[in-house]
């Protein structure tokens, strides 16, 4: 991870709904790909890309979010009861995303079902499509209409204080985390994780991991804490500790 530009994508990231219907350009299209082969096989996760392939979101789910001019999406692939492969698809699926961010693309999560017969993927049994990531040329500013669904869910972010729970005064390092972690997006911005820092050891849960939007945004949460605190290694799993870069433990 480069942080200084994933720290810059994380501030520009936003939810883009309204995409110009052109292709991607051919050189960032080989990156993400590139990107997706190299998370794929550090995970194990099933993550697909499809390009010039909007029907998908035709018809109802169209209006999900006010979604337009959707040609190239993402599906975030397992099942639907496995956690663990939830929190692995947020946490992979959100350093694309902010990937994409810094090639000056447009994405937006959007978790809904899908109808099988408008994928273009080809599902096992037991797999679905569990969340997608929409992802597209964009204008530079936000369109009335993006501005309009923005202001629908202009929902109060925690403060910093109601992110966290630590026995002291927590090292500089670790309120960088969690800065960074308060950008991240969620599930009808409900920001389920809570992080620790309590004997020197820090940690990240949700209330209820069996639900998988909690699993799913534990994963983008550990990833946006893992980038502002400036490196570092999470256990997967919920409570799961986080090994900082050697250095920042005296920071």
């Amino acid at each position: 991870m480069e942080r200084a530009r994933l720290l810059a994508a994380i501030e520009a990231r936003r939810s883009r709904r309204e995409y110009r219907g052109r292709y991607i350009d051919n050189q960032k299209l080989s990156h993400l790909r590139r990107l997706i082969g190299e998370y794929t096989a550090q995970s194990g996760i099933r993550m697909e890309l499809a390009t010039d392939s909007g029907a998908a979101f035709n018809g109802l789910t169209k209006s999900y979010g006010m979604l337009s001019g959707v040609n190239n999406f993402v599906g975030m692939i397992g099942g639907k009861e496995d956690w663990q492969t939830a929190e692995k698809l947020g946490y992979y699926g959100q350093l694309l995303v902010l990937e994409a961010v810094s090639m000056g693309l447009g994405t937006c999560w959007v978790s809904l079902t899908l109808k099988r017969e408008n994928l273009p993927f080809k599902l096992s049994k037991g797999e679905e499509v569990l969340s997608t990531i929409t992802i597209g040329d964009v204008s530079p500013e936000d369109s009335l209409k993006e501005k309009f669904v923005r202001g629908m869910l202009n929902i109060r972010n925690k403060t910093l204080e109601e992110m966290f729970i630590s026995d002291v005064e927590p090292p500089k390092w670790f309120i960088n985390g969690v800065r960074a972690a308060q950008k991240a997006p969620s599930a009808m911005k409900k920001q389920p994780v809570c992080f620790r820092y309590k004997n020197g050891v820090v940690t990240a849960g949700v209330s209820d991991i069996s639900e998988f939007m909690n699993a799913h945004d534990l994963g983008i949460f550990k990833l946006h804490f893992q980038i502002g605190a400036g490196g570092g290694q999470w256990e997967w799993g919920n409570h799961g500790v986080y090994t900082p870069k050697e250095g920042l433990s005296t920071e």
